[in-house]
């Protein structure tokens, strides 16, 4: 068949597959709608205010609010060396490698041959013989015999030779060039419903990588703080161990005068001997903390060493935006979406199962017995063709695969409204956190205040011998447990405020995800 003729037939076909895969089964995708505040506004917002709204909270090193230089190192390490993120990063690798390969399946598959044979036949032979007979009768005289192949003498039995004829050596050589080629078009858009479904899960990941991190990175900060915190209750305790000491002189010198009683001296040693072994009890927290932040960073315990430093961290005011813009700021939510957004993709891949799969195949070469001759228009030669293959009974598998994915898609939208009412009550659980202990804070300084006054009254009391040791011992423990009680709630509004940023988005947004 001329090579004219042939592409006239192939190009309707090809035409008509082109057209047919514009079809997509199944339904198109829609973000589902969510629960939002009927008010546009947090709840919580009532009585909230900034005291110095920072921009660097919008941003994604969201940590430099803080303004301190040791832990925005540590925050860059995360980055870098963290290795849960490095396993997300691996997983959305992984995810887009499976969208490269759902895409091969919009291309035809080519499959190219080349051979050469030489074949050569074996020597072989023609074999005659005799076979035997008797003679009977007098000399010269034949009778009764039966010669084959040779001749008889009476009166004698002989018997017959053979002989071996050569037939020639065969030989042939062959040459071959195929190129196979099969394509499945996609009519039914199966193909694209499963791309969709691939490219939808790859931006889960994407947002599974940035959750990830903000993970790690809030809890960096928190123990970042609570080591700092610690560091300064070291202070403190250091302070009161003091503070302890010389009262425990005091009474000693007291009780050497004759003007105090022993049990002062014991209660005074026995409250030294607390503070001690609390201050030491400090030295394990910190060291945990500090090996919790090694391993976030991706570093051995042995070889990260966080110097002391003095409590230079403050709060920071948040500013908190309006609800809707929560859906595009927080990474969770957006991969809850795009989970929902493949689920809907896979109702398409299974619905195409109830219409044909269709199939072209084409195959073309030459072959010759010369290669000389490989490339001459005789020795073309080529075909095409196609099928079509429907399921006409499964035993409803189809339909229960259609239903499975129908119900795992409502799954996912469940999940995706879940993740937004979620998210909507962790910030208001921050914003309503950061504004008590905003107005608990300064009660506690009050407190500490009045702790103080009252502890230098009660200790010259003591030393003028009006009261006994017991008013002493406890009004140290009142002031002790006051400043404590400060430098906590001051640790709770650092993490409160990590907290409400990392609700907040930690400064992502979901138009990263775009081309993703």
């Amino acid at each position: 068949m001329p090579m004219t003729m042939s592409r006239l037939r192939l190009a309707p076909l090809l035409l008509t597959a082109t057209a047919l895969c514009a079809c997509e089964v199944g339904p198109n995708y829609h973000r589902p709608s969510v629960p939002t505040p009927a008010s546009g506004a947090y709840k919580e917002i009532a009585g909230f205010t900034p005291a110095n709204p920072s921009d660097a909270a919008e941003r994604a090193d969201w940590w430099t609010v803080f303004n301190d230089p040791v832990l925005t190192d540590l925050e860059q390490r995360v980055r870098t060396s963290n290795q849960s993120l490095k396993a997300a990063q691996a997983a959305y690798a992984a995810a887009r490698a499976l969208v490269a390969e759902q895409r091969a399946a919009f291309y035809p598959t080519l499959i190219g041959t080349g051979s050469a044979s030489d074949s050569h036949g074996g020597t072989g032979s023609s074999l005659i013989t005799t076979t035997t007979g008797t003679t009977t009768g007098g000399t010269g005289t034949t009778g009764g015999g039966t010669t084959t192949g040779g001749g008889t003498t009476g009166g004698g039995t002989t018997t017959g030779g053979g002989a071996s004829v050569s037939v020639p050596t065969s030989k042939s050589t062959d040459y071959s060039l195929q190129l196979g080629a099969t394509w499945e078009p996609d009519i039914w858009g199966k193909v694209r419903r499963e791309v969709e479904n691939a490219k939808a899960n790859a931006q889960s990941n994407a947002a599974d990588i940035v959750n990830t991190r903000l993970s790690m990175q809030m809890e960096l900060a928190a123990d970042y703080i609570t080591l700092r915190m610690l560091d300064e209750e070291k202070r403190l305790d250091d302070a009161t161990v003091k503070a302890y000491a010389d009262s425990l002189d005091v009474t000693r010198n007291k009780y050497n005068a004759g003007v105090s009683a022993l049990s002062d001296v014991d209660a005074a040693e026995t409250q030294l001997h607390n503070a001690k072994a609390a201050e030491i009890a400090l030295g394990q927290q910190r060291a945990q903390m500090e090996h919790a932040i090694a391993i976030l960073v991706g570093q051995a315990p042995a070889d990260v060493t966080i110097a002391p430093a003095p409590w230079t961290l403050q709060p920071v005011g948040i500013p908190p935006g309006v609800p809707s813009v929560l859906l595009q700021r927080r990474p969770d939510i957006a991969a809850s979406e795009r989970l929902a957004a493949a689920a809907s993709a896979e109702i398409g891949v299974a619905v195409a199962g109830y219409y044909p799969d269709i199939s072209l195949t084409g195959e073309g070469g030459t072959e010759a017995t010369k290669i000389a001759s490989l490339f001459s228009p005789s020795t073309f030669f080529w075909s095409v063709g196609g099928s079509a293959v429907q399921t006409l009974f499964d035993g409803g598998l189809t339909h229960a695969q259609v239903q499975n994915a129908k119900a795992t898609y409502d799954e996912a939208v469940a999940n995706y409204r879940q993740a937004v009412l979620t998210a909507f009550g962790q910030v208001e659980d921050n914003l309503a956190a950061q504004r008590v202990l905003a107005e608990e804070q300064p009660e506690l300084k009050d407190a500490v205040i009045s702790a103080d006054q009252d502890l230098r009254i009660v200790q010259n009391q003591y030393r003028a011998g009006t009261i006994d040791y017991t008013s002493v011992v406890v009004a140290q423990t009142q002031d002790y447990t006051a400043r404590n009680a400060e430098l906590q709630i001051e640790a709770s509004r650092l993490t409160t405020t990590v907290d409400l940023i990392v609700a907040l988005g930690g400064g992502w947004n979901d138009s990263e995800l775009k081309g993703k």
